[in-house]
This record gives structure tokens, C-alpha cells and sequence, in this order.
């Protein structure tokens, strides 16, 4: 079922997606060669906590950590532990935190070092078409147009988007209804003010294949080539939207 958010919820949710934007802040302030993703990942733990909010994915079906950091070929859901960050790493770090049984979840992609074009190209274009996604956002429209706006965007650049995976509502559950793709579908879904999405568009430098990893989290792409991910959780509004994990 699609909720839609009181005045009150929405403050929630906007505090929860501030504190989601603020530990991004502190985790980008230690991502550098050397360090491990498991130490990243107590950063960011400690900063949600200390800001009197919780990690919304520890335990969340059964996830064993506090975010999420995928390196690489790695889509999403990466679990961190001892990998040390290297030059050239594309390393994705998605974060969800809970205010007083609400939910923010986003992620940004960054390269640490130096790469290729391509890869810059891939990383760039994915942040890109994440905010042309969102350009469709607004009361009565379709939610199909966010996935058509993200694949044609993807599609100008020669990139593919990763098709099992979607974007989705969030609320008193950081996965709620609806299902946002991040291409075109003939969903009957119309957006209505109070809405709250998170929009995240995963894209691949190679092929749109993905497997799952052994520890049933993480995955990769098929052809071992780069993806990047972002993400931001959005209001509707009568007018457009509102991000609320951003600054």
C-alpha cells in the first residue's frame, strides 16, 4: 500500500534524511587509500548514533553491518569488513538512518584516486541522470516518466541500467511501496503530494547483467565491469519535489 505522509511524518523524515546527508559528509571526509571499508563503516555508525538516530539497515533482514559500500564491479549492497580502499577504487556508499521509526536512505559514488574516462565518465552521467530522474517528479504525474527520463539519459550515454534492482518508497520501513524503476515500465502508479521516494538509479559501464554474491548481499556485475550508484529519498509536492537527504 502507498502512504501518504503527514505534516508531522515529513519533519521526521526530514530530520532522519539530514542526518543521512551529514554522515555522508563525515565518511567522505575519511575515504582515502588505505582505509577499509569496515572502518568506514563504524564511522558512519557512530555519527548516526550520536546524532540520536539509528542505522536503518543493521539487522534489516538479517544484514550484518551499519551501511553499505560497494567497490567496483560491485552494483550494490557491498558488506564491509577488512578490504582496504586502493587508487582507482569506484566505491558506492549507501546509508540509511531511522528518526523515532523513520526512514532516510541515499547514496553517492566516489572514485578515490585516479581512473580512467570512462569510469569518471560512468560515475558522473549516474549522478546525472539521478537529478534528471527526479526532473519528472511532481503531483499527477507518472511514476513510469522517472524511469523513462533515467534509461533515455543512460541510453545518450552509452551506459546500461541494472534492471532487478529499483528504487522504492520509503517511511516506518526503509523499503515501502511503490516499486521506482530506473527505466521505462507501464506502471498505473500516479504521484500525489506527500509521497515519499527514493529514487537510485544503479548503472553499469558494461553490460546490465547482475549475479549475487555466496554471502547473499552483494552484487556484482556479470562482465566485471564498473557501476555507480545515487540515490536521494524525495517528497512530492504539488509543484515538483523536495530532497530530503540532501544539504
Amino acid at each position: 500500500m502507498i502512504s501518504l505522509k503527514s505534516d508531522r511524518e515529513i519533519e521526521l523524515m526530514k530530520h532522519a534524511g539530514h542526518i543521512n546527508y551529514l554522515t555522508h559528509q563525515e565518511v567522505k571526509k575519511h575515504l582515502r587509500v588505505g582505509i577499509t571499508t569496515g572502518e568506514l563503516n563504524d564511522i558512519a555508525d557512530k555519527f548516526i548514533r550520536n546524532n540520536e538516530c539509528t542505522p536503518s539497515f543493521l539487522n534489516y533482514e538479517g544484514y550484518p553491518k551499519s551501511i553499505c559500500i560497494s567497490i567496483n564491479d560491485e552494483v550494490v549492497h557491498g558488506i564491509p569488513g577488512n578490504r582496504k580502499i586502493k587508487n582507482g577504487d569506484v566505491v558506492s556508499i549507501d546509508i540509511g538512518v531511522c528518526y523515532k521509526g523513520y526512514h532516510s536512505d541515499s547514496a553517492n559514488t566516489y572514485i578515490v584516486g585516479s581512473t580512467s574516462k570512462d569510469v569518471e565518465d560512468l560515475v558522473e552521467n549516474t549522478r546525472k541522470s539521478l537529478y534528471i530522474g527526479l526532473d519528472a517528479i511532481k503531483e499527477g504525474a507518472k511514476i513510469s516518466d522517472i524511469g523513462r527520463n533515467i534509461e533515455d539519459y543512460a541510453m545518450k550515454c552509452n551506459l546500461s541500467v541494472v534492471r532487478e534492482l529499483v528504487g522504492h518508497g520509503v517511511g516506518t520501513s526503509v523499503h515501502e511501496d511503490p516499486d521506482v524503476p530506473n527505466y521505462y515500465t507501464k506502471s498505473p502508479v500516479i504521484l500525489k503530494a506527500g509521497m515519499v521516494l527514493a529514487v537510485e538509479p544503479m548503472l553499469n559501464l558494461g553490460e546490465r547483467y547482475i549475479y549475487m554474491l555466496d554471502d547473499d548481499w552483494t552484487i556484482k556485475t556479470d562482465d566485471e565491469k564498473p557501476s555507480a550508484h545515487f540515490e536521494h529519498t524525495v517528497l512530492v509536492t504539488k509543484d515538483g519535489y523536495e530532497i530530503l537527504t540532501g544539504e
